[in-house]
């Protein structure tokens, strides 16, 4: 995500690396972009938009999950993303809002699309953030079992 939706993913990959709230073995989990040596050389070689594809194409493997998050799903270098994810037989995950763009149209039936019905990106990243947390206990509900979380 750029922005604040690049928060959430950061977000979400810290909620997997380190865990929700329940005890569990570290999944392998990056936000895409955070290391600005690494993004700015993958920009250098192309341009901007293709910096998320480039790592996505040195990194990702047949059958790994591209989590997306844009607000209205047209920033160019998360479409590029996805279509590079796709190319690499993986998974897309995109969250999107405001009817979800270029990216939700290039979405396949085995991708997910999960599109917030709003055109405000403030209320589209607060119901992405609700949707990180449901996927993360969930992701943990089917590793762990359904045990009582400690409150």
């Amino acid at each position: 995500g750029n922005g604040a939706s690049g928060a959430l993913a950061q977000y979400m990959a810290a909620l997997l690396v380190g865990g929700m709230e329940r005890e569990r073995p570290e999944l392998p989990a990056l936000a895409l972009g955070t290391d600005v040596a690494t993004f700015t050389a993958a920009a250098r070689r192309g341009e901007f938009a293709d910096a998320f594809a480039a790592q996505l194409r040195a990194l990702g493997q047949p059958g790994d999950v591209l989590v997306v998050l844009s607000s209205n799903g047209r920033a160019a270098n998360l479409v590029r993303a996805a279509e590079a994810a796709q190319e690499r037989e993986m998974v897309v995950i995109g969250l999107t809002g405001a009817g979800g763009g270029e990216l939700g149209r290039l979405l396949r039936d085995t991708d997910v699309h999960v599109c917030v019905p709003h055109e405000r990106p403030t209320r589209v990243h607060e119901c992405h953030q609700l949707v990180l947390h449901v996927l993360c206990d969930n992701l943990d509900q089917q590793l762990l079992g359904d045990e009582e979380i400690a409150t």
